[in-house]
């Protein structure tokens, strides 16, 4: 009798740790697809506008995003990311307005380290391991969130 006690009291245990830690996982995924929803707008500016300055514009709601991932996608966000502060950062070093810059036409004044230096930053933002966690992002939002972001 003490044993059947004790298994009973061991499943319910179990049963409410279980349904505690599956409750955690879904708040935290809400709490995603809510800040997913609330950002939609701002992150369909990146894929309608393209250009560097929209993507950098939106690298504060990227890194929100990214802190409320779910565990499954956080590097994905952590390669975007990466790859948007990078050209920010070229841009930074080189004293060049972002929302201004034309690849064809840079500044008369820009060095050719600091242009090869943007070049690069916006070449990795068109890289496949960009690209590929991009789709991964999109793909997530879909699927857990039912909401397209378009990065």
């Amino acid at each position: 009798m003490t044993r059947l006690v004790c298994a009973a009291a061991l499943a319910a245990l179990l049963t409410g740790l279980l349904t505690g830690l599956l409750a955690g996982c879904s708040s935290q995924e809400e709490r995603y697809c809510d800040a997913v929803k609330d950002h939609q707008t701002e992150l369909g500016r990146v894929s309608d506008e393209g250009g560097p300055d929209a993507v950098l514009d939106e690298l504060p709601t990227m890194e929100a995003l990214a802190d409320k991932a779910p565990s499954d996608i956080k590097d994905e966000w952590q390669t975007l990311i990466n790859a948007v502060r990078a050209l920010d950062q070229a841009f930074d070093d080189a004293g060049v307005d972002r929302a201004s810059y034309d690849p064809k036409h840079p500044p008369a004044d820009l060095s050719a380290a600091d242009r090869a230096k943007i070049e690069a930053a916006a070449g990795d933002l068109g890289s496949d391991a960009v690209r590929s966690a991009s789709a991964g992002i999109e793909q997530e939002a879909l699927d857990i969130c039912k909401t397209p972001i378009g990065l």
